[in-house]
């Protein structure tokens, strides 16, 4: 074919023109055009159609008529096919293959029906198949005993399939399926083995679009498996030989849900292997029309050389000698496309394979793969095959096999930027501009179908990614210099070519946008993209679950809707003829993004109110659609239909950010040269362990949470993608062409699809797509970040120790830590290329602002704020958590809620108690993310200078301290009281103090005393069963002799939520030590007996070297988590007692000391603070300001210690006294419960009815409590 172009370029000199007098003699009227040289351009007419149609010269005769297409038929009849008799003759019977025939002519390879085990469903024709039940099986109709053979697997699921061969023999049970009986075999690719009998490791894992290739080879007896073309080695050998009649049969078995389509020959294989045959054998048909579509593209080459050699071709033309090839491409192309469509007609089974072979080929021979690509040729092939009746038919099988090959295309580096689906989506682009052809495509019952193949794309595996980031490098690495530039080149290009997909996903989009169907009564431009979203929402319900329902799209084609959108939404849709896409009420061009817009902002209410069939089952803040419905329904104002407001209105006074306005948010902000630099280079950039704002997030937890959302990654990408090469006005997005254009009335504008329409799909597309995306990418951080650790501290230890056998096992584990890191750079670089263009990240800011404005505003709506989806919400979060971990950084932290998003605070500190709000997992996403924002600085102050969270948060959070709920909120409490507690900064630790909030928390606590007395009993509780559970799961592993690493995970999570528990005593005892120390003793013997009870539990244990080890989490040095985390809040206690006391009139104030010695445990009293004064406080803080406070702890125990001897010595001489409270043992039973009458100490029954209303005694409901002075206290 290059030759032949060469050729066709290329005008030779030494043309003759010679004019036979016999011939003029006898066709006075008729010149002819003969060439001494080889180039079909300067030959006479019959040596022309000689050269298209590959025949000897000569071979055909003076042409004495019009040249028509029936001449031309006549030719192909007669002279072709005499001389390529080959494509005469039928295929012989191939030997080695045995299938059952229906009598109507060869073979078709179907599923045998009655070996089915399970339940099989054909969800298209002819071989897609899903399993229906847990474990599905099934063999072919059809059988191979000698020669090498193969068939294809595409896969449209990646979960647990067993693909190969089996006998018919071999038994299918609902447990046992291919590969688990001897004379079976099957590949694996979910788990990575393969299966004979037993499971072997094998191949490579498999992602959604994967082409497996399964191969047997009886003249080496061996079967082997291909993936995408390229072999996983031999998997089997030394198989049995079979007799005619008794082969293998191509078998699989599916897990519930999964899908694959199967092609045992009836379609030309994605990726043929040479030497092997198909099962079913090519239709006779298939040589021929290969032969005549080559003989066009011959003709096209003809033509194109024609334009290229105008000039010199003009000045034939006015000899009147040379037939012009224009006059000459209509009949013979019309002639070659009878011939052919004669062919398919006598043969209808073949126009499948050879639309899906030979002429899917020709076309994107003709269109070219790379660009430039030819338009023009392209839509005269297009014209041609238009114009005969079985043209719909064709073009059918065509956009079949269009969309399966963008599901099946790989991304190839050396084919970038041109690679991957985008071939085929510019060529399916260019055909669908013409109105007849997408009428084709909407009249097929699968339409929807193709067109999630279109939007499809393949997810590289482990090896993909080598070959296409063959070189990795990353902060500190040891690697060569030369990788890191090697790796951003790599990037690049990558990027440009996701850039080009994307571009033509937008393209397809929008034709479809632009579509109106013929139908009666007309419908409006978007209907049909209207109802294709929401088939695909209907569709994937359920696709966020651990276990996906059957039938859900590919995560691939929600993304890529999403991109879609988000882009539409974003950029605008001026250049791409939608301008008639308004919002409700939005005012302006659609030539500014309707997210950036600005000004007044509107929301259709019925997207949220109405229960569509699509949205039937998706959750609302409120509950369930028909809960609301039933208990309370809205009754909304047509009138009111639509729910406006300013936009900024939610922010505080003076601190506004608006599109419109003088200060802009951070998506239309021109950031400075240094950094939009880091963003272009973000590899340079990137930190070893993604610390600070973009540290990984571990994922949550039923009772550990300290994240609310997967992180993501950003991108280096240009600003807006664009994929063309050559100028708009020759490549760029051209409209649809004949496409017809219908005013838009006001009367019709609700069934117009609008731009808020699109904004709700796109945020469930966003939450059933994306958001898994970006937990898996911060798992890839997260693992990233660990092995770099565990790479370095290896290091490390390597260079203190030279030689050994320690040593070669350091290099052994330096290599598997060094692979992981390798492999976790490439999966975030991809994660970057593909979810992180700066166009992606703007858009997604605007996205947030816009969101959470809608949910403040429709907040004050109280019902209807309860239909809202659930998922706008956590869409809202996980965005806005996923802008602000990006690495590098989307803006600068400082700016990240100043600069727009300062609504987003105002929203989850006054709803992440809201009782409208059902879902407890929500409220506590809500509250999560206050936990995440206030440990950093910058997000510190966003919170301190917002007048909701300064009124509201403290309050808020006490409430919020319950049994659910408490880990946040400690979180959130021990951040805002930094800095305040003994012994706090340590190692110079940097401290997010804000004095703000702890002035706030003080006064929460004063002018609410009910509130604070509920907090603090709840905190004692809290603290008392964490120190429990800690203390147990020590007794547990030290009695099993071994540190099991989920208990000693659990023992270190403990061991911190104790210690932050304990800081948030302290800070009680440090801003409101009269709750304590004035009153009732009660508060005050509960602390003292938990300081007690804590110092008991770590100084008993037997063995301190496993206790300090059960504290750290892997990577954790024995300098950051040791028993001082705990002791030092003790001690904090301690003191601000003493100093508050020091303050405060001793008549009115409780006794401490006489409280610590009534604990009837002197010795564990004695040892504790003994402990304290031993340990080593220097490695803890630093500074001189300790050491008087602990002079001061030092005067207290010896105090205390003196008194405690007293106390024991004094109740050894005295006798036992049968008044005492038989709960405490310590004070005089002076109360009692009625109606039971069980006495006891008024101190121990006032403390067991804060928390139950029964006698502990005989668990009696206590309705009053009398003590002896006759006072009565009423329950």
């Amino acid at each position: 074919m290059a030759e032949d172009s060469q050729r066709i370029n290329r005008l030779a000199s030494g043309l003759a023109v010679i004019l036979d007098g016999e011939d003029r003699k006898e066709s006075s009227q008729r010149n002819r055009l003969i060439s001494y040289s080889d180039d079909f351009g300067e030959q006479s007419l019959e040596r022309t159609l000689e050269y298209v149609f590959d025949l000897p010269s000569k071979t055909i005769n003076l042409l004495t008529s019009q040249v028509d297409a029936n001449v031309i038929c006549s030719i192909i009849k007669n002279e072709y096919l005499m001389h390529h008799r080959i494509l005469q003759n039928i295929d012989p019977c191939r030997e080695g293959v045995s299938a059952v025939a229906d009598g109507s002519g060869p073979y078709t390879v179907k599923i045998e029906e009655s070996s089915v085990c399970g339940e099989f469903q054909v969800i298209k024709p002819p071989l897609l198949v899903e399993s229906h039940a847990v474990f599905s099986s099934v063999r072919a109709s059809a059988c191979v005993w000698k020669g090498k053979w193969m068939y294809e697997v595409a896969l449209e699921t990646a979960g647990l399939q067993q693909l190969g061969w089996a006998t018919i023999s071999c038994p299918f049970t609902e447990h046992t399926g291919v590969g688990d009986a001897d004379d079976s075999y099957a590949f694996d690719g979910k788990r990575v083995i393969k299966w004979n009998l037993n499971a072997e490791p094998y191949g490579q894992s498999w992602v959604i679009g994967d082409v497996i290739g399964c191969c047997i080879d009886f003249e080496s007896d061996e079967i082997s498996y291909y993936r995408n073309g390229v072999s996983l080695g031999v998997a089997f050998n030394g198989i049995r030989k079979m007799v005619p009649g008794l082969g293998y049969y191509p078998a699989i078995s599916l897990s519930q849900g999964e899908r694959c389509d199967l092609n045992f020959g009836g379609r030309p294989f994605r990726y043929p292997v040479q030497g092997f045959q198909p099962i079913q054998a090519p239709p006779s048909t298939n040589q021929l029309a290969i032969h005549l579509l080559h003989c066009f593209s011959k003709l096209l080459n003809m033509w194109r050389g024609e334009r290229t050699s105008h000039n010199c071709m003009e000045k034939l033309r006015r000899l009147k000698r040379y037939l012009p090839v224009e006059e000459l491409y209509s009949p013979v192309s019309r002639g070659i496309c009878m011939e052919l469509f004669s062919a398919l007609d006598a043969n209808a089974e073949s126009v499948e394979y050879i639309c899906w072979g030979p002429l899917l080929s020709f076309l994107m021979d003709v269109f070219r793969d790379q660009a430039p690509h030819d338009y023009e040729s392209l839509d005269r092939v297009l014209d041609i095959l238009l114009d005969f009746p079985g043209s719909n038919l064709m073009f059918e099988h065509l956009l079949f096999a269009l969309s399966y090959r963008c599901k099946t295309a790989c991304i190839v580096l050396r084919e970038c930027p041109y690679s991957g689906s985008y071939p085929y989506l510019a060529l399916v682009c260019h055909m669908l501009r013409r109105e007849v052809l997408m009428v084709v495509w909407w009249k097929m019952s699968d339409f929807e179908f193709l067109f999630e193949g279109f939007l499809s794309q393949i997810s590289p595996n482990k090896q993909d990614l080598q070959y296409m980031i063959p070189a990795v490098w990353w902060p500190g690495s040891c690697e060569d210099i030369s990788y890191e530039n090697s790796m951003m080149l790599t990037t690049r290009t990558l990027s440009e070519a996701i850039d080009k997909i994307e571009e033509k996903h937008r393209d397809l989009c929008c034709l479809v946008m632009q579509f109106i169907p013929p139908v009666t009564p007309p419908q409006l431009p978007g209907s049909i993209f209207r109802t294709f979203l929401q088939n695909i929402i209907l569709r994937n319900r359920g696709a966020d679950r651990n276990i996906p329902p059957p039938g859900v799209s590919s995560n691939s084609v929600l993304v890529s809707l999403f991109t879609v959108i988000l882009h539409f939404l974003s950029e605008g849709f001026a250049t791409r003829g939608c301008g008639w896409m308004m919002g409700s009420g939005t005012s302006g061009g659609t030539n500014i993004g309707f997210l950036h817009r600005g000004g007044q902002q509107s929301f259709p209410l019925p997207l949220i109110l109405k229960n569509d069939p699509h949205r039937v089952e998706i959750p609302r803040l409120g509950g369930s659609y028909s809960h609301l419905a039933n208990f309370h329904p809205v009754n909304v104002d047509p009138e009111a239909e639509v729910v406006r407001w300013e936009e900024g209105c939610t922010d505080d006074e003076g601190t506004t950010i608006t599109h419109g306005g003088s200060q802009k948010p951070c998506c239309c902000l021109s950031l400075d040269a240094n950094f939009s630099r880091i963003s272009k280079n973000p590899f340079r950039y990137t930190t070893k362990a993604s610390q600070s704002h973009c540290s990984s997030i571990p994922e949550r937890t039923a009772q550990v949470a300290a994240e609310c959302s997967a992180g993501n990654l950003n991108d280096e990408m240009a600003d807006k993608p664009s994929t063309s090469d050559q100028s708009d006005s020759e490549f760029g997005y051209r409209s649809v062409q004949q496409m017809r254009v219908v005013a838009l009335e006001s009367s019709l504008s609700s069934s117009t699809l609008v731009e808020e329409e699109l904004l709700d799909a796109m945020l469930l597309l966003y939450h059933l797509g994306l958001a898994p995306n970006f937990k898996q990418a911060s798992a890839y951080m997260s693992h990233q970040s660990h092995s770099m650790s565990q790479l370095e501290e290896t290091d490390r230890q390597m260079r203190d120790r030279s030689s050994g056998e320690q040593l070669r096992r350091l290099k052994e584990a330096r290599g598997v830590y060094r692979e992981e890191v390798i492999d976790c750079v490439r999966h975030c670089a991809w994660y970057r290329i593909t979810l992180f263009a700066r166009w992606k990240q703007r858009g997604m800011y605007a996205a947030c602002i816009w969101i959470v404005q809608l949910l403040l505003a429709l907040s004050k709506m109280d019902l209807v704020f309860c239909y809202i989806p659930e998922f706008y919400l956590e869409t809202l979060v996980d965005c806005f958590h996923v802008l602000r971990k990006s690495d590098p950084p989307f803006v600068p932290a400082g700016m990240f809620i100043k600069q727009g998003l300062a609504s987003f605070v105002t929203f989850v500190v006054t709803h992440f108690g809201d009782p409208r709000i059902s879902s407890a997992e929500l409220r506590d996403l809500l509250l999560q993310s206050i936990s995440v924002l206030v440990q950093y600085k910058e997000f510190l102050a966003a919170f301190e200078s917002n007048q909701a969270a300064t009124r509201s948060l403290p309050t808020a959070l006490l409430s919020a301290f319950d049994n659910r709920s408490w880990i946040p909120v400690t979180n959130i409490l021990i951040r805002l009281c930094k800095g305040c507690g003994f012994g706090f900064l340590k190692h110079g630790e940097s401290s997010s103090t804000s004095s703000v909030f702890q002035k706030l928390l003080r006064e929460a606590c004063l002018n609410d005393e009910e509130l604070f007395s509920a907090f603090l009993n709840r905190l004692f509780n809290t603290l008392s069963w964490a120190m429990t559970e800690f203390s147990v799961s020590i007794r547990e592993m030290q009695e099993k002799c071994q540190m099991i690493e989920f208990q000693q995970r659990k023992c270190s999570v403990i061991f911190d939520l104790s210690s932050n528990l304990a800081r948030v005593l302290e800070f009680c005892t440090c801003e409101i030590p009269q709750a304590f120390l004035s009153g009732a003793d009660t508060n005050l013997r509960r602390l003292v007996e938990l300081v007690v009870f804590v110092l008991n539990h770590l100084t008993s244990v037997a063995d301190p070297e496993f206790f300090e080890l059960t504290l750290r989490r892997p990577g954790q040095t024995p300098e950051k988590v040791n028993r001082g985390m705990i002791l030092a809040p003790l001690v904090g206690i301690i003191l601000n007692l003493l100093d508050a006391s020091v303050v405060t009139d001793s008549r009115e104030q409780n006794d401490i000391v006489g409280i610590f010695t009534s604990m009837d445990c002197s010795d564990t009293l004695i040892s504790g603070f003994q402990y304290l004064l031993k340990f080593n406080w220097a490695a803890t803080f630093k500074g001189d300001v300790h050491l008087t406070k602990l002079r001061q702890l030092e005067d207290f125990s010896s105090h205390l210690i003196s008194r405690t001897v007293k106390r024991v010595s004094y109740e050894g001489e005295t006798e036992s006294n049968d008044d005492m409270c038989c709960i405490c043992y310590t004070s005089e039973a002076d109360a009692k419960f009625l109606p039971c009458t069980h006495v006891s100490c008024f101190g121990c029954i006032n403390r067991h009815l804060i928390n139950c209303e029964r006698c502990f005694f005989c668990n009696a409901t206590v309705l009053e409590v009398i003590q002896n002075d006759a006072k009565t206290c009423e329950i």
